[in-house]
């Protein structure tokens, strides 16, 4: 009898023993962006086609949506962070540039996403970036150099129904006056995403939000010339805070 009670009891600490060394899980992480105006999705056929109402009554059409997303990292529940040297230019018009893998695997786990809207480097920016600089990213230097955040571009209708362009482009807000920069990019984090296995996290970006809260957009008043504009670029920036990005599906 003692030797059965033995070895059951032999059996579970060999059970929960392994149950312990259970090696844990390498997992590989992408992210893939996509684009909708207040829940209706923008895809690439609707570029020039699809006709969109800002919230001040504008009526819109969009040719060009791209942006620039950086800093990628995931904090896991001890606060360790992993950051990913990489950064994706998210072109609506190109499907393959709508996803990123990141590039170092991490351990299964519960984690947080960071990521930055827009692009700040304050080495020599102009000439470290070659495929920013063939795809005319650039900003000018006599509007404070360094790369676009976004470029929106696109037609909307006038109070008389006549179209006019807009370009909707974000970047650091420059004041020439004073010749100074003010960082506009936007910080993302979402909340707690649990990763067991190789995973797609969406990220979502309502294009309607630029438009909206706390600055409703008139694009009878601004349209254009949007870049040289320091207040403009402020409230862009405070627009783009006020949950244009959000957490979307998680395949996994």
């Amino acid at each position: 009898m003692k030797k059965i009670i033995l070895t059951i009891f032999s059996l579970v600490i060999l059970s929960c023993s392994s149950d312990n060394d259970e090696p844990i899980k390498e997992i590989s992480v992408k992210l893939k962006f996509t684009q909708n105006w207040d829940g209706t999705i923008i895809e690439r056929s609707d570029l020039e086609n699809t006709e969109f109402t800002n919230k001040t009554g504008s009526k819109l059409t969009i040719s060009r949506l791209r942006y620039l997303i950086s800093r990628v990292s995931l904090v896991n529940g001890a606060s360790d962070t992993t950051k990913f040297d990489s950064y994706k230019l998210v072109d609506i018009n190109k499907p393959d540039n709508l996803t990123l893998a990141l590039p170092e695997k991490i351990s299964e786990g519960s984690y947080k996403l960071l990521f930055t809207f827009g692009f700040i480097d304050k080495d020599n920016i102009s000439s470290a970036y070659t495929d920013l600089n063939s795809v005319d990213w650039n900003v000018p230097d006599m509007m404070g150099g360094g790369y676009h955040f976004m470029q929106l571009d696109g037609q909307y209708k006038d109070t008389l129904g006549v179209k006019n362009p807009y370009n909707f482009h974000a970047v650091r807000a420059y004041n020439s006056e004073k010749d100074s920069i003010v960082d506009t990019s936007i910080s993302i984090e979402t909340g707690s995403i649990l990763l067991k296995n190789n995973a797609t996290i969406e990220i979502k970006m309502n294009a309607a939000g630029w438009f909206k809260s706390p600055n409703d957009w008139n694009l009878n008043e601004k349209s254009v010339d949007l870049m040289g504009d320091f207040e403009a670029q402020k409230d862009i920036s405070e627009n783009g805070r006020s949950g244009v990005f959000s957490l979307g599906t998680i395949t996994q």
